[in-house]
């Protein structure tokens, strides 16, 4: 199996994940911030990859350290997962309509970090998540996982 199991503790969070490629969608997340869970439940759904998080963090100043680190430790857990990279496609890209909006992500499982990120998210909280985090966070899972990603708005919120 392709599994990848990482532990985080710094003076802001404490927090762990463990992440199966062959899952079959069974999620477990528990960040405290309730949108955040919802996504990160919905990549594990339609990803068919086991995930199992657990996040304490100082959210009584604000998300950020709970978000990044989060991103932080899923890039190393998919990182280790995904190992050698045997047997994987190495490309990957999808275009998807989300209500409202388009959105185009491509990813290269290249070993070399990067990302491009062009949103434009008209609410600046989504419930009890802040919208600006989001950058954040595929900003940390990128760079800790070692791949090359993609995410683009094509078509948002219109003023009609």
């Amino acid at each position: 199996m392709r599994c990848g199991s990482v532990e985080r503790k710094t003076l802001e969070t404490e927090i762990f994940a463990e992440l199966n490629l062959d899952g079959t969608g069974i999620c477990q997340v528990n960040t405290g911030i309730g949108f955040f869970d919802h996504m990160l439940t919905l990549f594990a759904k339609h990803s068919f990859s086991d995930l199992t998080l657990k996040a304490v963090g100082d959210l009584d100043v604000d998300s950020h350290h709970t978000v990044e680190d989060c991103g932080i430790v899923l890039g190393q857990a998919l990182k280790e997962a995904i190992g050698d990279k045997r047997g994987i496609h190495r490309y990957g890209s999808t275009i998807l309509p989300m209500d409202e909006a388009l959105i185009l992500s491509a990813v290269d499982i290249s070993g070399r970090a990067y990302l491009q990120y062009y949103m434009n998210i008209p609410a600046p909280m989504v419930g009890d998540f802040d919208t600006e985090l989001l950058r954040e966070f595929f900003v940390a899972f990128a760079f800790n996982s070692a791949i090359t990603l993609h995410i683009k708005q094509l078509d948002g919120v219109s003023s009609h």
